[in-house]
């Protein structure tokens, strides 16, 4: 019997731990399966344990291994891709992936919808000209654009001179019912040497790498020592997470002295409980779209402190959910930790004042239920091209 229903390819770079890759893992979870159907394409790697959070048995993952440099020896692949899966939507993500949306045109894919959800560290504020110009070479081929945050939103229409016509902003949402606050406090973490009542823990979740900047909560975080006072005894820092920093963060942990206050966690797949065993949430990003991490950790209850770089400031609302500071600056950022370090009521005003803002504001299901209604609405305007030709 043949599924009718039009087929969603999710086009990433690489599908593993991100928060890129979660929110699409949250879209085919969460959107109606009546309406789509959906496979996930990376051009690099799937990785199965990854794979393994969707949790519809109807979706397809393909890995292209592609080999570094430009994905135009890659043109050929996904064009017979393309060809024998018959898409109606090709939805790309990020300037990595945008090159495939050229084979999807040649092989006739209605839609093609390009996500820009942030930058790397290469190009933090998308000032590079090389960048732009190829976002705009691409331009053509691009049917819809879908900007995560007005910061990004303006970027496309004012340096890459997409028509407004042609952008719809969606943020990211969060799963409020699996990221919620404590009952009563912090709560034990499995295998944290930190779970004394006593203790304050500052934390973060996010891979170890340049564009996460964890170095510089390393420095951060020894440099409050020294500016929360008598609560400074009992500051302990927790970095959930790994990648290609982890060496780079050992280092400064070593060189800052505070090796029995600073626990690297690794990995972790209980990301909810993470948060829920930490007391102040600290996101030293260089560059973002609009963070997951940030949602996840407001929605638990936790006052944030994060850099003020891309959509951080459409989320943090200084001196109501948290703190904003400017990014590679320790100083500013252990200003911020010992206040609230030191403030125990002003962290649970500000955490909950978070919860309040998501729930109304950053729900999942209102995210879910954007991309649908714009997948629908781009598929009927394909569709009025069509006979109008």
């Amino acid at each position: 019997m043949v599924d009718e229903r039009p087929l969603v390819m999710h086009l990433v770079f690489s599908f593993d731990v991100g928060g890129l890759e979660n929110g699409i893992v949250n879209l085919i979870n969460r959107m109606d399966p009546a309406l789509f159907r959906h496979m996930v394409v990376a051009l690099s790697h799937c990785s199965p344990g990854f794979c393994s959070r969707v949790q519809r048995d109807d979706v397809e993952f393909i890995s292209l291994e592609k080999a570094p440099g430009h994905g135009v020896k890659l043109y050929p692949k996904l064009y017979s891709l393309f060809k024998q899966y018959r898409p109606s939507i090709v939805h790309s993500r990020n300037l990595a992936a945008l090159e495939a949306v050229v084979p999807a045109r040649a092989a006739g894919v209605p839609v093609r919808i390009h996500g820009e959800h942030g930058w790397d560290v290469s190009d933090p504020g998308g000032t590079r000209v090389r960048y732009r110009l190829m976002r705009r070479l691409y331009r053509p081929f691009v049917s819809h654009y879908v900007a995560l945050s007005a910061h990004l939103a303006d970027y496309l229409v004012e340096h890459v001179h997409v028509p407004e016509s042609r952008l719809t902003r969606i943020c990211n949402g969060v799963d409020t019912t699996r990221f919620h606050a404590a009952t009563e406090g912090r709560e034990l973490l499995e295998g944290s040497p930190f779970n004394a009542s006593d203790l304050t823990v500052v934390g973060t979740v996010g891979r170890l790498q340049a564009v996460k900047d964890q170095v510089t909560l390393v420095r951060a975080f020894a440099l409050s020592r020294s500016l929360a006072g008598a609560a400074s005894d009992k500051l302990r820092l927790c970095i959930a997470g790994d990648g290609p920093l982890r060496r780079e963060v050992e280092e400064e942990i070593v060189r800052a002295g505070v090796g029995s206050q600073v626990w690297l966690a690794g990995t972790r797949g209980d990301v909810p409980d993470v948060m829920r065993g930490l007391d102040l949430f600290v996101l030293p990003s260089r560059a973002e779209g609009i963070s997951n991490t940030i949602l996840e950790a407001m929605a638990t209850g936790l006052a944030v402190i994060a850099t003020n770089v891309g959509g951080n400031a459409e989320l943090v609302l200084p001196g109501e959910t948290g703190a904003l500071v400017p990014a590679g600056d320790p100083a500013a950022m252990s200003e911020a930790i010992a206040q609230y370090a030191a403030d125990g009521a002003l962290r649970r005003e500000h955490g909950l004042a978070g919860r309040l803002r998501v729930e109304s504001e950053f729900s999942l299901d209102g995210m879910v239920e954007r991309y649908a209604s714009l997948y629908q609405s781009q598929l009927e305007a394909a569709c009025a091209r069509r006979a109008a030709v």
